[in-house]
């Protein structure tokens, strides 16, 4: 079964809901349109007893998802828009991450900024040869949005996320893999999608009643530490989305596309 939105593509395969962010002429940026699909469909699929895995990817070699779309956001002025902003990504998110089963992000090119807090939020994330990974935030003056700042923190810890928020350092595969913010890279001339069938193998020889037991653990423990910061996090990101200094380099940004 496959189907295709105005943004994603989406297909059931042997078990796989394979979900595609279809905006390469964009690097997969995230509109807004685009943060609603994705949670529709993983709202909409959460039922599915057919499915034991989901994955998560980019159209294209060039970027998983390349930020948010800065075009798009550029009218959100406002508090009341930045608010809705804000919870279209965060309700969008927090459907990948309270799913059924294990989502797992295979990361072709980059993923920055919001692109890293959505790669962050599936349970695991596997990489091609050429993925790179970054919490460039910083760069436009901004928090994470999101959750992908608790999401960094309850994967590696506090100091280490600090360290990388801050630095808005931009890590290739090797680097993300060593910190164990990814968790499989492609072996040399091996394909993404090879990478992922093997990663995600064990995961297929489960029940679906197994499979559902054990993710609905990993939600009930991961939840209990992202959720107790999302208050802090989004109040955190809106104060800094509508800061003069966060427009100015985003304007500097725009001026260059």
């Amino acid at each position: 079964m496959s189907s295709t939105g105005s943004d994603l593509s989406v297909d059931i395969r042997d078990k796989v809901l394979r979900v595609r962010i279809n905006r390469p002429e964009k690097r997969n940026a995230l509109s807004r349109t685009t943060l609603k699909e994705i949670g529709d469909v993983f709202n909409r699929h959460k039922s599915n007893d057919s499915i034991l895995v989901a994955v998560l990817t980019g159209a294209g070699d060039r970027s998983f998802a390349a930020g948010g779309d800065l075009k798009d956001l550029d009218s959100v002025r406002t508090r009341e828009l930045t608010v809705d902003m804000v919870n279209t990504g965060r309700t969008a998110l927090d459907a990948i991450r309270n799913f059924c089963v294990p989502v797992i992000a295979a990361i072709n090119g980059t993923a920055l900024g919001g692109g890293a807090e959505l790669a962050m939020a599936c349970d695991y994330r596997v990489a091609d040869e050429t993925a790179k990974i970054g919490f460039v935030q910083g760069k436009l003056n901004i928090t994470t949005a999101w959750g992908g700042g608790a999401d960094l923190m309850e994967r590696i810890g506090s100091a280490p996320a600090l360290k990388l928020l801050a630095g808005c350092r931009i890590l290739d595969a090797k680097a993300a893999l060593e910190l164990g913010i990814i968790d499989a890279c492609c072996d040399s001339g091996q394909s993404l999608d090879d990478c992922v069938e093997d990663f995600v193998s064990p995961f297929l020889e489960r029940s679906t009643t197994v499979m559902r037991g054990f993710k609905s653990l990993r939600n009930h423990a991961r939840n209990e530490f992202v959720q107790s910061l999302n208050e802090l996090e989004t109040n955190n990101f809106i104060e800094s989305w509508l800061h003069d200094e966060h427009w100015q380099s985003a304007g500097n940004i725009l001026k260059k596309k």
